[in-house]
């Protein structure tokens, strides 16, 4: 329902009815104000702004040297661009990790500086401790297993995780334990289509899968992925929706060849004065 024409937002609770009527739920990854714009009136469910955008955005080597700052402003970006989407924000390397009070001041600041309406963390272990702590805050939690880029290093690199046995049970216990801490969602990342299968049939509550089968109940790519902008190789569970970077490299480079050619700007593209206004300049300056 909406009323005078707007979209009524998302509700967690929205997004418990979807799993439970196997609906898919849609989330993306963005980082400014126009893409949040378009992202919810194509109709997402979610938008995360990610830590991606340290690599996507900033133009750094990995996730985990964009800071709490960064974060904040371009979170700020994406809330003033939804009317209906939930937004979920990403707690950089290094803001909660150290103990429950860093976490829960650190998911204070997305939800009351940036208008989050959840947060998410990474990892099990120690960040079980820190998802607990934030959800008895107050704030709705977001857990993040297999693939979690800010421990890339030492998970051998940006590979896909859980592919034994021993190593898809760890995954799944970080699952159930972050359910257990109280998170309302959990992403899955790169792990094989079968360890998702195991975890829907013991969780209860939404998981987003990237790059880890059609059985999770949604998914998220990330903004500049799945429209083609980011370039460099994709990962496996990318799929290019369109060709935007190609476009805009055709588009800028047709404004600089017309630049230069003198095409542009025509006529067309400026701005006049009246005859006898400009009569009046040049008699104007003609007395000075």
């Amino acid at each position: 329902m909406s009323v005078a024409g707007v979209p009524r937002p998302l509700t967690l609770g929205d997004l418990a009815a979807k799993k439970d009527a196997g609906e898919p739920i849609v989330m993306v990854t963005a980082y400014d104000h126009p893409s949040a714009q378009i992202a919810d009136e194509a109709g997402v469910d979610m938008v995360l702004v990610g830590d991606s955008a340290a690599m996507t955005v900033l133009g750094y080597s990995s996730t985990v040297p964009v800071t709490m700052d960064e974060m904040l402003m371009l979170t700020r970006a994406v809330r003033r661009g939804l009317t209906r989407a939930l937004l979920v924000g990403d707690l950089p390397f290094g803001s909660y990790e150290a103990s429950d009070s860093l976490a829960v001041q650190t998911a204070q600041r997305f939800v009351k500086e940036a208008g989050c309406d959840l947060v998410k963390l990474e990892r099990g272990g120690t960040t079980v401790d820190r998802a607990r702590a934030i959800v008895a805050a107050g704030i709705p939690v977001v857990g993040h297993v297999g693939l979690t880029p800010q421990s890339a290093t030492a998970l051998g690199g940006y590979r896909a995780q859980g592919r034994t046995a021993d190593a898809a049970l760890a995954v799944i216990d970080d699952a159930l334990a972050l359910q257990d801490a109280g998170c309302s969602l959990i992403v899955l990342e790169a792990i094989p289509s079968e360890v998702t299968s195991l975890l829907q049939e013991r969780l209860t509550i939404p998981t987003i899968g990237i790059g880890a089968g059609a059985d999770a109940d949604g998914q998220v790519l990330v903004w500049h992925d799945l429209l083609g902008i980011y370039g460099g190789p994709a990962a496996k569970f990318v799929k290019r929706y369109a060709d935007v970077r190609a476009a805009s490299e055709a588009g800028v480079a047709e404004y600089a060849r017309e630049v230069r050619s003198g095409k542009y700007p025509a006529p067309e593209h400026g701005y006049g004065m009246p005859a006898d206004e400009v009569a009046k300049l040049k008699e104007l300056l003609a007395g000075r």
